[in-house]
């Protein structure tokens, strides 16, 4: 038995023999593509062809990071190379465009498909264009040599954005030298240090963590050059109108609407949290009491902790992992009928004794998939939680269904002889958070895999996540689960209650920051050339969409890693917050637990993975078609503190 149950993976070696075979089973999908007629049946073709490079290419992007053994993870990391050469050499084949471009381009064969089938259809062509597959020879080459180029661009980028600078040490006062790594007669800082006590040593460590770097500089300045000249060249006014195509906000207008809308209602709340910053400043520090970039994380935290008793410690002892898995699991069966059942993994099926196997089971449907849980903490294991699809559920051409398969990674303590392992509130809701995933891979019942479960826009892909957040936050839901794990005692309401209120503080300047973020990622992907220096407009839009001053010589924008990931879709975390928080308030609020949303929320949203235009099942989902107003609303109601909790409190 091999990893995840594939036979040939049980030596590093199978990832040549598992890649190889797919890339033969390729070449006969693409005869088959190329000689059938066109209709519906491309379409399955064409997802069976995605699906068999797929299936490689995703165990092996989840293996080349979290496999223990560097044998498995090299072996993986040359498996995705050969197929993302190959997926390379399928964007750029004419005729294979052709098969698909016959079937498009007949308005009656177009009309007769259903709306998933015409979807995929119209997703593939997007791809190809963007190889430039519909342009003449001469502008084809350039739009792969662009592509190639944006790869290596974006890839130096990311390195860059975690290199560390460095400082002769007679430069920072001697006090505070002890803080940052010492190398030889130089200091070493490799971050923000923006939970440090010391007023100094955050100061020092924001001027030279983000002293411009040229030659970071320079990357950046090509990198977004290159994606517009490459947007340009396949038919899009910026990189930004590419990006937006079948998301929820469609296009840069409606976004920038959005965050101009959302700056504007948040602008009073945002100078009040400013302000109390500025008070507790004072209060630590009179004699510079101006709030400066690198103060809010850590006052927001000393305001937090003063006002409310919120010691991670004193509620971990009721977040035990069981606890809280049994939490999910009354939650998902009361609302969507499923249970999770823990299976014991064949010899060789995972990468670490560790990993849990589980079973979702639907009480009438059977087996809908499967999660194997990564949670504890392992040296080399990266360090961000995370979901990844293994395999997505298809409809195979026998008519069953091919199971989905994903892996929820998370870094908790592990247990000691004392104690089980013990979640903070954080942790507690991250695995609420990354379940909310898995729950929109294992529902998706898509025919097609090319939009299996999270396969969807980026604006509507954090949606069920952030949903199980509220979830997670719910005392009538967290009354299920929290259990002292000595004395069994419930957690007291009023420590539900005040942790839900801490949340709340400096909320308005935290979203402000996302808002400022969000528009600088718009206007690097906006109209080229750029007005400005990255410099110049990223100090021109703190100033203006986040308000704390611009400080001389420091380049923020050479450290914002999400700009390769989420070129022009950084909003989409906010976007998809507001209508998590609109689909909770209209269908949960009033009852948690309530089925009969439940099934709503699966069938309207999750059942269709990204196999449905997003604004449609929002509209299913909330039985109207909410506007950017509307969107701004939610995440304006989301910070007041909720009266209802005040009279709970109060009881």
């Amino acid at each position: 038995m091999g990893l995840f149950g594939v036979p040939e993976l049980s030596v590093p070696e199978g990832f040549h023999i598992a890649q190889e075979k797919a890339l033969r089973k390729t070449e006969l999908l693409v005869e088959r593509a190329c000689s059938t007629p066109p209709g519906p049946q491309t379409v399955l073709i064409f997802d069976e062809l995605s699906d068999s490079l797929c299936r490689v290419a995703d165990l092996a992007d989840f293996v080349k990071i979290a496999h223990p053994e560097p044998a498995f993870r090299e072996a993986a990391e040359e498996a995705c190379r050969s197929i993302g050469t190959m997926v390379e050499k399928l964007n750029t084949n004419v005729e294979l465009y052709q098969s698909l471009q016959k079937l498009l381009t007949d308005k009656k064969l177009v009309d007769s498909l259903d709306p998933e089938t015409r979807r995929v259809a119209e997703l593939f062509m997007f791809d190809f264009e963007i190889s430039g597959i519909h342009l003449d020879k001469e502008k084809r080459k350039t739009a792969v040599d662009l592509n190639v180029k944006i790869l290596d661009l974006s890839s130096t980028f990311l390195m860059g954005t975690n290199f560390p600078n460095k400082i002769e040490k007679h430069l920072l006062p001697e006090h505070i030298r002890h803080n940052f790594i010492s190398a030889g007669d130089h200091i070493i800082i490799d971050g923000l240090h923006a939970e440090a006590p010391d007023d100094l040593v955050r100061e020092a460590a924001y001027k030279i963590f983000l002293y411009p770097n040229a030659g970071q500089l320079k990357c950046l300045e090509e990198l977004l050059s290159s994606r517009d000249l490459l947007a340009k060249l396949v038919g899009y006014s910026t990189f930004s109108h590419r990006a937006l195509q079948g998301t929820i906000a469609k296009n840069p207008e409606t976004v920038m609407q959005f965050l101009e809308k959302l700056s504007d209602k948040l602008s009073e709340r945002t100078l009040k949290d400013f302000e109390m910053m500025r008070g507790m400043k004072m209060k630590l520090n009179p004699q510079n009491s101006e709030v400066m970039p690198w103060d809010p994380p850590y006052y927001s935290g000393v305001i937090r902790a003063e006002r409310y008793n919120i010691e991670p410690s004193l509620y971990c002892p009721f977040f035990s992992l069981g606890a809280c898995m049994e939490g999910l699991n009354i939650l998902l069966n009361r609302l969507l009928g499923i249970s999770l059942y823990a299976e014991q993994p064949a010899k060789g099926e995972v990468w670490s004794e560790d990993v849990r196997k589980l079973a979702v089971v639907h009480e009438s449907e059977g087996l809908l998939g499967y999660i194997y849980c990564d949670f504890f903490q392992r040296a080399d294991k990266p360090h961000q939680d995370c979901h990844f699809t293994i395999r997505g559920g298809r409809l195979k051409e026998d008519g069953d269904y091919q199971l989905p398969v994903v892996v929820l990674m998370l870094n908790l303590p592990r247990s000691s002889k004392s104690s089980p392992t013990l979640l903070t509130p954080g942790m507690m809701e991250n695995l609420f958070h990354e379940m909310g995933h898995a729950m929109h891979s294992m529902l998706g019942r898509t025919r097609y895999q090319h939009v299996t479960g999270t396969r969807c826009p980026t604006d509507f892909a954090e949606v069920p996540s952030i949903l199980m957040e509220y979830f997670a936050n719910d005392y009538r839901v967290v009354n299920q689960f929290a259990r002292h794990y000595q004395t069994g005692q419930p957690l007291p309401k009023n420590m539900v209650s005040r942790l839900c209120e801490s949340k709340k503080v400096c909320a308005a300047a935290d979203m402000q920051l996302q808002v400022f973020y969000s528009t600088l990622d718009q206007i690097y992907h906006g109209k080229h050339p750029l007005r400005n220096s990255t410099t110049d407009i990223l100090k021109e839009t703190q100033e203006k969409f986040y308000g704390l001053p611009y400080v001389p010589n420091t380049a923020w924008q050479l450290r914002f890693s999400h700009l390769v990931g989420y070129g022009a879709k950084y909003y989409s975390y906010l976007m998809s917050r507001a209508v998590a928080c609109m689909v909770w308030k209209e269908c949960f609020l009033q009852d948690p637990f309530n089925r009969a949303a439940g099934e709503r929320y699966r069938r309207e949203m999750l059942a269709h993975g990204g196999g449905r235009e997003p604004m449609l099942m929002v509209e299913g989902m909330l039985q109207k078609c909410p506007s950017v107003d509307d969107f701004v609303s939610a995440l304006i109601s989301d910070l007041d503190l909720d009266f209802e909790t005040f009279l709970m409190d109060s009881e």
